[in-house]
């Protein structure tokens, strides 16, 4: 087991995987005053010499505190329990594993090794989503009723050149899957998953676009509108900012309304005091931080190897958010098809 360091030092931390996110890791580690670049995990690239790079978890031979596994997702659940093995605390990349039972295999590793894991949802860390769950959970709102969320983007054509994105890269697994867990965070658990979908505009044999709706057990609907062929200004990226590879809009793309009002997301915006349609709602826009989502998720996953915190997502909480996406994608994959027969 590779040693880690004492709980009052500066945190060694191992990056997994250094594609487009591993990479975004990469910067917020050396950036970060709290911990310092252990290495890097991957095959296929090339780092400053003063950077030890190794090509599997099994060859690391530098100390370790906690390892940030940003590989594929078919690949989360073997890198993680293997670095649970080593003894390292992780930070594991959304989604959690490729299905709920690699999810609980990597969570019964995580409790026999003794070691802790926080899930990359890193959206939860938006001070402006702190700020929304908050005016909803006061009753700003009233109850809550519908949720509109919209992502829609087109991604280049170059995204696609990794071979398992070709076929294999559904914008429910990939992007959804953030969409939904800020969904389960806001306005509880979900109950019910209905969905239609279409491939029809890359014909790459996926899942490119689509509808959902989704039931929760407070009795609120959600639906969403989704595709990565369609470039428009709504989407969660495009509305906050948070991604550098995004052009930004500061469009909403999410809308609640609740019994006593409706909020939009990402302005915050809410409207309320009317009674009923006969007299128009007035707006009052709340307030939230600036916030830098991945280095509020690398401060958080630094206290939590310190145990001065508890994951704000564990392993549990985003096995959850899985089940729900491939819930969607398990219900929109016989659409696709018949679309297809269709056309």
């Amino acid at each position: 087991m590779t040693a880690r360091a004492a709980p009052d030092v500066v945190k060694n931390i191992l990056v997994v995987g250094a594609g487009l996110i591993g990479a975004r890791h990469l910067r917020m580690v050396r950036d970060h005053p709290g911990c310092r670049l252990a290495g890097v995990v991957d095959p296929h690239i090339g780092l400053d010499p003063d950077v030890p790079q190794f090509g599997a978890i099994a060859d690391v031979d530098v100390p370790v505190d906690g390892a940030i596994i940003a590989t594929p997702t078919q690949l989360h659940a073997e890198h993680g329990i293997a670095a649970a093995k080593r003894g390292w605390h992780i930070l594991m990349e959304k989604p959690v594993a490729s299905d709920v039972a690699e999810a609980q295999a990597l969570r019964a590793a995580v409790d026999r090794y003794g070691v802790r894991c926080i899930v990359g949802h890193h959206r939860r860390y938006h001070a402006s989503v702190q700020r929304l769950r908050e005016v909803i959970a006061q009753g700003q709102i009233g109850a809550p009723v519908t949720a509109t969320l919209i992502w829609a983007v087109r991604k280049p054509d170059s995204y696609f050149d990794a071979a398992w994105r070709a076929t294999g890269g559904s914008p429910i697994m990939i992007n959804l899957v953030h969409d939904i867990d800020l969904l389960r965070y806001v306005l509880g658990e979900v109950t019910d998953v209905v969905g239609l979908g279409s491939g029809l505009q890359r014909n790459a044999d996926r899942i490119e676009s689509g509808g959902a709706v989704l039931r929760f057990a407070s009795g609120a609907c959600a639906t969403i509108s989704f595709a990565d062929t369609a470039p428009s200004p709504w989407g969660f990226e495009a509305g906050t900012a948070e991604n550098p590879n995004i052009a930004s809009t500061g469009q909403d793309m999410w809308w609640t309304t609740g019994t006593r009002g409706g909020i939009a997301f990402p302005s915050l915006t809410c409207w309320s005091g009317s009674e009923d349609w006969s007299n128009a709602p007035t707006p009052h826009q709340f307030d939230a931080a600036k916030t830098i989502p991945l280095e509020a998720q690398l401060t958080h996953f630094l206290d939590v190897i310190k145990g001065d915190a508890t994951p704000l997502i564990d392993i549990r909480d985003a096995t959850e958010t899985l089940r729900v996406t491939t819930a969607l994608q398990n219900a929109i994959a016989p659409t696709l098809t018949a679309s297809k027969e269709d056309d």
